[in-house]
């Protein structure tokens, strides 16, 4: 499939025309996968900027087409330039740049490979990781649970970066856009990264929200009903503009 796509880029693509067609798709990358690289790195700076990231401590990606494009391991996000556009394919071979993916590629491209989804967003926010060493879900504190599907499960932990981590994640995923990882983080999926990067804000806010009131002595927080939540399920079908 990597070789396929090598011959098929126009004169206008970065890239050697004396390679062949897989060192051709090695270094040379599309107009398209240029683009999901630049808003790739913005989500990544972004996460850090609003306090979701430590470091390198969580990393992006993007598909485009069967190609994945991954944040690398190790390099802070406001080293990235457009020359190191990392990107593997759905079995996780590399066909794009050099540095070597992030660690967590198991769990991007398990979700890839079970889902029509675009993004994927996976952070080490404090509050939500705090939230997945305390309970096996986030309790029913605000609606917006309901744009991640329902109630947001914890993934038993594992070692980060293996297959085991990547199943568990599978099944707190189940008929959800997001979880917590036990001892560990988030992760959330979209259609875009914008809509992926939203989702693990709401997440990070919805776990501080709680934690802040389960803070005051003497009282406990109101909950949600199930009834309740999928009452909104069944409004936000219809939130929004339309076109």
């Amino acid at each position: 499939m990597a070789e396929q796509r090598g011959d098929e880029r126009d004169t206008g693509d970065i890239g050697g025309g004396g390679q062949d067609a897989g060192e051709s798709r090695r270094s040379g990358v599309r107009a398209e996968e240029a683009r999901a690289w630049e808003d790739l790195v913005a989500t990544a700076r972004r996460t850090v900027a609003e306090g979701l990231v430590v470091g390198t401590s969580g990393n992006v990606s993007v598909r485009v087409g069967d190609t994945v494009l991954v944040t690398p391991s190790g390099v802070p996000y406001d080293r990235l330039a457009p020359d190191d556009v990392t990107g593997v394919d759905l079995d996780g071979r590399q066909v794009l740049g050099t540095l070597v993916p992030t660690s967590e590629l198991p769990m991007h491209l398990a979700v890839y490979r079970t889902t029509g989804v675009r993004a994927v967003v996976h952070t080490h926010a404090v509050h939500a990781t705090a939230v997945s060493t305390l309970v096996s879900e986030l309790p029913l504190i605000h609606y917006m649970a309901a744009a991640l599907g329902g109630p947001v499960r914890v993934a038993p932990y594992a070692t980060y970066g293996s297959d085991e981590l990547a199943e568990n994640m599978l099944h707190a995923l189940a008929d959800r856009s997001g979880c917590l990882l036990r001892n560990h983080g988030t992760i959330t999926h979209g259609a875009t990264l914008d809509q992926a990067y939203d989702r693990t804000a709401q997440l990070e806010w919805m776990c501080r929200l709680w934690l802040t009131a389960t803070s005051v002595p003497g009282l406990s927080p109101s909950l949600l009903s199930t009834d309740q939540l999928a009452e909104v399920q069944d409004r936000l079908r219809g939130y929004g503009q339309r076109g």
